[in-house]
Parts: structure tokens; sequence; C-alpha cells
């Protein structure tokens, strides 16, 4: 049985590479992104786990990833250890601002090839968003988290960093933030304009990753038809919601990575 259909979100761009890809991926393998430079200086203040301020004024918010848990403070910290009082360079496909006003880019300290972003990652001091389109760059993120989960380096330390598809009480504990999620699909279900991947029977209690009926074709084209992930494994990442049960919405390809095994 599955729930009633969510309130539906702005299309946000789909074309981020699959984690069914990029699991293959080793860190040799990943070649860290090489998109266009969009200006450099020296970072003066750390505002958070993914954003700081140059000496010119300019906000710049790290593309590619989101903070790691709930410690804000030591998420800030991560990011003061890299970059604070640094010289960077910015890279990416253009320098507009968000809405905020903030500039999103890839941020590389002078003198390193690695990404902000990579080294982040790396130490398991973030997690990957969905949001790149670019290859490279989604494969190297890719490769750096799985390294640091494969170490149990930072926030994968935890027995809990990915949650139990099966433990909605957790999941719920982690609404509004970005949370990765494990488990069996049970059923796919079809409820109006929304498309359920059920990890639990009961709709009102149990998790569930779904999929808004006009992005399905984007998961389609990928070779992640909605009804063949019918009892696989997969990992989902998203903004936790509550709606019957704990939801995260997928919006882009990236957001799923099938596991081996049933």
């Amino acid at each position: 049985m599955t729930g009633p259909a969510l309130r539906g979100s702005a299309l946000l761009p789909t074309c981020a590479v699959s984690f069914l890809v990029l699991a293959s991926v080793g860190p040799a393998d990943a070649a860290d992104c090489a998109l266009e430079p969009q200006g450099e200086g020296r970072v003066a203040a750390v505002i958070d786990g993914r954003s700081f301020r140059l000496d010119d004024g300019r906000e710049i918010r790290l593309v590619g990833i989101e903070q790691a848990g709930t410690d804000k403070a030591g998420n800030r910290a991560a990011l003061s250890a890299i970059a604070g009082g640094r010289d960077v360079t910015l890279h990416g496909e253009n320098d507009s601002p968000d809405r905020y006003g903030r500039q999103g880019a890839f941020v590389f300290v002078t003198g390193s090839e690695q990404s902000v972003q990579s080294e982040l990652l790396r130490r398991g001091e973030a997690l990957v968003s969905s949001d790149i389109s670019e290859k490279n760059c989604a494969a190297a993120l890719a490769a750096a988290e799985g390294a640091a989960r494969d170490a149990k380096l930072g926030i994968w330390e935890q027995a809990t960093a990915i949650k139990n598809a099966e433990s909605s009480g957790d999941i719920l504990a982690a609404i509004g933030h970005f949370t990765v999620v494990e488990g069996k699909v049970l059923s796919v279900r079809q409820a109006g304009a929304t498309t359920y991947l059920n990890f639990g029977q009961n709709w009102t209690r149990d998790f569930a990753a779904t999929i808004s009926r006009r992005i399905i074709p984007v998961f389609e084209n990928a070779g992640l038809r909605p009804k063949s992930l019918e009892n696989r494994r997969i990992r989902v990442r998203g903004v936790v919601s509550s709606r019957g049960g704990p939801r995260i919405e997928l919006l882009r390809v990236g957001q799923i990575e099938v596991l081996g095994g049933k």
C-alpha cells in the first residue's frame, strides 16, 4: 500500500551521473574537476561547513557536497583546516551568484590538484550531493566519499552514518537534513503522479523514496526503471521529509546507488 502523493518540488537538473556507474570508479581512475577557472582569492572567513568569504567580499558555496551530520561547529572546523586563510582558485560552468548572492564553485587550494570538496569527502567530513553534471567531477567526488567510507573515517566511523531503511524512527530524527539511507525495496507502487519505492509494508510509518511522474523518463533513460528496483538493495540520498512516514524525494539519477545482492 502506498501513501498520498507528496507535494511537488520544482524540477531540478537531472543530468547528474548515476551512482550506479560511479560505484565502479576507483580513486586512481577519477580525475578531479577540470572546469573553467572562475576567479581566485584568499579565504578570509569560513561561514559553515561548505561556504566561506573571500577577502574581496565574495561568498563562495562549495558545490557537489552536503555537510555531514548535524555537527555544525565540526563541519566548519573541517573546512577551516583545509582552506582557512589560504589562496584558492574557483572553477565552474559559470560564476553567476545564486539567489542568496553566493557563487557556487569547485575550489582548489593553490598548489593542490584535489578540490576542497574531494579533500573534505576523503576525510569523511562531507557527503556527496547529486547536483553535479560534469562526469569527471561527479566521479572524483564519489570515489573520495567511497574511500572514506571504506576506511571508516570521519562520519563513517559511526554505524548510523547510513540509516537503515527499516529504522523509520532513526530516519525521522533526520527530518530537514541531507541523509543517506540503505535498504531493500519491497515494492514499487504508483499513487497519482508519484511513484513510491517502498522499503516497508506500512506507508503511514515506513520509509519510502518517491519519484514524480514527470521525471520518470530521466531515470528510465539512465537504466533505472523504478519497477526494476523491486527486491533490490539500494542506497538513496537526499533531504528527509515526513508525509505519512519518512520520505526522500528523488529528483536526480545520482541520488540512487544500486548495491550488490538482493
